[in-house]
């Protein structure tokens, strides 16, 4: 076998576990900061859960801060680009509509990432790496965005003129949708409807509720 190919092989395969590792490293931490919240887990907590150690934890991440942003950075971007597939929309209140839809499909298809983005409390600043007020990265400013491009179009009713009234609004209409389904889905005394049929004709409710 040629030495350099077996080198690169060897490259190759070691590359390929460092991103298993960190990613099982993440994932670990995801459920951790979610379960037992962020103050209360610790690098040598994490390290027991995944049967590591926690110098192997601390070669891939040098703090507990630098997991949150990377889980931060990963699960908002994630986030962003879900709803972005519907961008290219023209119409933004059919844009807001569907948006709405979209965010309950990524809060009941991923709901570890929801619970650790929306469900979650975190200390100050803990939101490094998330580009704040851009909407290709930043889902709340992408909202807001629709919701000014909505206001702007002239037909939304007159007391509905502030971007960020609507888009909260919109944001914990959806919130509760997923929310709900999170923490209480197991619950067989309530009849759940499906959640995406659900937000579906909640999404319907709130755009009619808006329009002159």
């Amino acid at each position: 076998m040629n030495h350099s190919a077996a080198g690169f092989g060897s490259r190759e395969r070691r590359e390929r576990e460092r991103i298993d590792t960190r990613q099982k490293i993440l994932s670990a931490a995801r459920e951790l900061f979610v379960r037992l919240g962020y103050e209360a887990t610790t690098m040598r907590a994490l390290a027991r859960a995944i049967e590591y150690t926690p110098t192997a934890i601390y070669h891939h991440f040098e703090s507990k801060e630098a997991l949150l942003t990377e889980l931060s950075m990963l699960d908002f971007r994630a986030l962003a680009a879900a709803l972005q597939r519907i961008g290219k929309i023209a119409d933004p209140i059919e844009r807001l509509r569907r948006m709405g839809v979209a965010y309950v499909e990524f809060g009941v298809t991923h709901p570890m990432p929801y619970q650790f983005m929306f469900m979650t409390r975190r200390p100050p600043g803990a939101y490094k790496g998330v580009a704040h007020g851009d909407p290709g990265e930043d889902a709340y400013a992408f909202l807001r965005e629709t919701c000014a491009e909505a206001i702007a179009s002239g037909r939304l009713r007159p007391e509905f003129q502030d971007a960020e009234e609507v888009a909260q609004m919109a944001w914990a209409a959806m919130h509760g949708v997923v929310a709900l389904r999170i923490a209480k889905g197991d619950d067989q005394a309530i009849p759940w409807r499906d959640a995406r049929a659900t937000a579906a004709s909640a999404c319907d409710a709130l755009v009619r509720g808006l329009l002159r």
